[in-house]
């Protein structure tokens, strides 16, 4: 049998199951395992500014195909503590990626050695499993149960740590014969579908929530076929958008406080009946359960048992992953309908349509400065079905959601449940790392941009092209707008007059001359009118010099984005004049009826 350090017969198993990227920042402590990479080859490594910058890389690069999982590295102490946050996103979101770290040499672990942290301890509460392996020959064990945890039932995070010591140990160990562990999913029986199902037909008003869990299952396909056969209208979650595309005649649109739209929380009200699959009930989409729960039957379906329920009881549950639970539905639906069993929808679907085709928001704004409005109208015109948006949190990601469109699953990547400001620009370059011939667009606010902004360097460094959006209003435009029910406006005011900038006023921070000083392009626009051309010459640049492109909007200092402030979603508050003609929203899916 082959004898080999622990370190490279780490890197050998990554390499058979499948991993082919990595990303992360060198140190002493885990200087071996990096010898070990370089030495075995085959997997690609992404040198990151900043260590939890890494971890969102990798979250990207995991999103964005079925199968990846993204590697995170960084070395002892402060490495390990900076990954945390990228942990915990990547825990919310059911995001596995296998975050590496390296340790003091086992014999002064616990003797306030350099940089010598508990870190598993640390991450146990963010990850499905966060270990410290002590004996060398453990470690092909080690990492072959952190694949296996990563892709079984509710996917999630691993942190594998590795002392200085351990690394360097030589072991037996046979790469040639090396199989990773069958993967674990629940699996809905067919009695489980027909109840299901028979609750769905006796209803009048159905709709599917469609969650996270089956883009993450690769289940879209079926997902679309069970609504068609069914004709039962859909709800995206912000984490499942694109499941459906914005197009189809069953897309019902998004529910919730702030990232929904008018039609989908109208139709959600209307609704008697709802079967949720893959995802989690969050608090942002549902708001009081009372409201989002009254006069509606629940059925949940999702691959973690213990999800069910964890929110709100559902009539009916079933633990089972999303691609076997609609595949079956998809089989007990076809069979049903052969035998002349399922209701016509067709009024019920229309009615979805109708709300859409009425109940809309105005995007075309030609103010200076500019309305955030304008800035999404100019992207969905610029930006086709294929374009993959990266966002996490503010009113640029609600304001988007509300008005961008996404037609395909993976094409909206947005960090849900954890929000960390700062995610975008790392997780952007996670995304075009993984497909190289996307047209990717992220979008941030000044704040978010400005968190790890350090991270463009990566992208001119090696070569890793995309667009950023930043819309820029010198302000914290959510909090701003949160603090609005305490009737204070504090600390949050980001304005300054710039004295190496001074046609910038009040907006602050040169965002066109950092970028620039990091390696990038960026282009500054003012005017509405410019945004088109701006986005088109943002591709020709990309293309040309293979680094991101920034181009940003430079907004008016105030707007509020519709949300809602009782946390009701029938209480939504509309802050800006609707649309009431249809060039006030030229680019929405439905040509508004007046």
């Amino acid at each position: 049998m082959a004898r080999m350090t622990a370190a490279r017969a780490a890197v050998e198993i990554l390499k058979r199951e499948g991993v082919t990227s990595a990303f992360g920042v060198p140190g002493a402590a885990i200087n071996p395992f990096y010898a070990a990479l370089r030495a075995s080859g085959g997997i690609d490594h992404t040198l990151a500014r900043h260590v939890e910058g890494a971890s969102h890389m990798a979250e990207g690069y995991t999103r964005t195909r079925p199968g990846n999982i993204g590697v995170c590295v960084g070395t002892s102490g402060p490495a390990g503590t900076d990954m945390i946050t990228g942990l915990y996103s990547a825990l919310g979101d059911s995001v596995p990626i296998l975050c590496i770290t390296g340790q003091a040499p086992t014999a002064v672990i616990h003797k306030e050695d350099f940089q010598a942290v508990d870190i598993a301890c640390i991450a146990k509460p963010v990850t499905k499993m966060a270990v410290t392996v002590l004996e060398a020959a453990q470690v092909p064990g080690v990492f072959q149960q952190a694949f296996h945890l990563m892709r079984s039932g509710r996917p999630g995070p691993v942190l594998v740590d590795l002392p200085v010591d351990v690394q360097q140990t030589e072991i037996e160990f046979d790469v040639d014969t090396y199989e990773p562990l069958p993967v674990h999913r629940p699996v809905a029986t067919r009695a489980q579908i027909e109840k299901a199902l028979a609750m769905l037909n006796a209803s009048q008003r159905p709709l599917i929530v469609a969650g996270g869990g089956v883009i993450t299952a690769d289940a879209t396909a079926l997902l679309r076929e069970f609504a068609e056969l069914t004709g039962t209208p859909v709800v995206p979650t912000l984490m499942g958008w694109g499941a459906i595309p914005d197009d189809h005649e069953l897309n019902a649109g998004m529910v919730g406080l702030q990232t929904s739209h008018r039609y989908g929380n109208a139709t959600f009200l209307e609704s008697d009946f709802v079967l949720g699959i893959g995802n989690r009930w969050a608090n942002r989409h549902t708001g009081r359960l009372d409201v989002y729960t009254a006069g509606r039957t629940f059925v949940h379906v999702d691959v973690e048992p213990t999800q069910i329920g964890r929110i709100f009881a559902p009539d009916y549950g079933i633990a089972s992953d999303a691609k076997a639970a609609l595949a079956l539905f998809v089989e007990v639906a076809r069979e049903t309908k052969a035998a002349g069993g399922l209701p016509d929808r067709a009024a019920w679907g229309a009615a979805a349509q109708e709300r859409r085709a009425t109940l809309q928001r105005r995007t075309h704004f030609d103010d200076v400065p500019m309305k955030p409005q304008r800035v999404y109208e100019e992207m969905n015109k610029a930006f086709g079905p294929q374009t993959r948006y990266v966002t996490t949190i503010g009113l640029s990601q609600i304001a988007g959601a509300q008005m961008l469109h996404v037609y395909r699953p993976r094409h909206w990547i947005n960090c849900g449940q954890a929000g960390p400001l700062g995610w975008t620009i790392p997780a952007a370059l996670g995304v075009a790392k993984a497909d190289p011939q996307a047209q990717v667009v992220a979008l941030s606010g000044d704040y978010d941009f400005q968190f790890m902004i350090e991270e463009l360097a990566v992208g001119a460094q090696h070569k890793i092209p995309y667009i950023h959006v930043l819309v820029n209003n010198s302000y914290l435009g959510l909090i701003r707008q949160a603090q609005r029910a305490f009737d204070i406006d504090f600390q949050v005011n980001l304005e300054f007059e710039n004295v190496n900038s001074p046609e910038l006023g009040v907006y602050g921070v040169d965002h066109v001359k950092v970028a620039e000083g990091l390696g990038c392009k960026a282009i500054r626009v003012t005017d509405p009118a410019d945004l088109a051309a701006a986005f088109e010459q943002a591709g020709k640049l990309a293309a040309e010099f293979r680094v991101p492109v920034v181009v940003e909007a430079i907004l008016e200092r105030v707007t509020n984005i519709s949300m809602s402030g009782t946390n009701d979603i029938g209480e939504v508050v509309e802050f800006e004049e609707l649309a009431t003609e249809p060039a006030h929203a030229p680019t929405s899916i439905r040509t508004l009826k007046v």
